[in-house]
């Protein structure tokens, strides 16, 4: 796969172990001729270790060999997060650390979310792009508030802080983006 190819959440080949994207910056010639370099931050999935990666815009990396496989959450204790496959009905178990990012959008309810299975070893979970939360805490909504108007903040049901639209109310669910955090609309 070519350095302009790869996005954030891709799950890459980077000296011999699975590595996830996290962030991708472009960094543009400031010379005629020069080349366009690619920096990645990236998460080694087997030792949980940041890595950075920079290529130029014609190298490239080998996608990750891993298999995908649904799963649902189950039920969480103090130290790690329990999963069920969907089709053999393995359970896998995930470090609470290890899944800090994701924590703030994993619901009982949600589906699309998948296990990253290598060698025979759950070493992630990936989100679906899109996440249905309830509202469980937020000011009062502003009757004649308009969809444009300003903000405020509302704490959803696993604890994430989102800004949302003055009219939305405490009850309400909404989807949330899970690459960036954002509120997108009521669901």
């Amino acid at each position: 796969m070519l350095a302009k190819e790869i996005k954030r959440g891709h799950i890459v080949n980077y000296n011999g172990a699975p590595c996830m994207i996290e962030t991708v910056n472009v960094q543009s010639p400031s010379a005629r001729g020069a080349a366009t370099f690619y920096k990645f931050r990236a998460r080694n999935l087997s030792t949980k270790q940041k890595v950075d990666i920079t290529l130029r815009g014609g190298e490239s990396l080998d996608e990750a060999d891993f298999e995908r496989r649904a799963v649902k959450y189950i039920y969480s204790d103090a130290g790690e997060m329990h999963f069920l496959d969907q089709q053999d009905y393995n359970q896998y178990s995930l470090p609470k650390e290890d899944l800090e990012e994701e924590v703030k959008y994993i619901s009982e309810e949600l589906d699309g979310m998948q296990a990253l299975i290598y060698n025979d070893r759950c070493i992630g979970v990936q989100l679906p792009l899109t996440v249905e939360l309830k509202v469980t805490q937020c000011d009062p909504g502003i009757k004649g508030a308009s969809a444009t108007a300003r903000t405020k903040p509302a704490t959803l049901e696993t604890g994430l802080i989102v800004q949302v639209p003055e009219y939305l109310t405490q009850g309400e669910v909404v989807k949330v983006d899970t690459r960036t955090g954002e509120y997108l609309s009521r669901a």
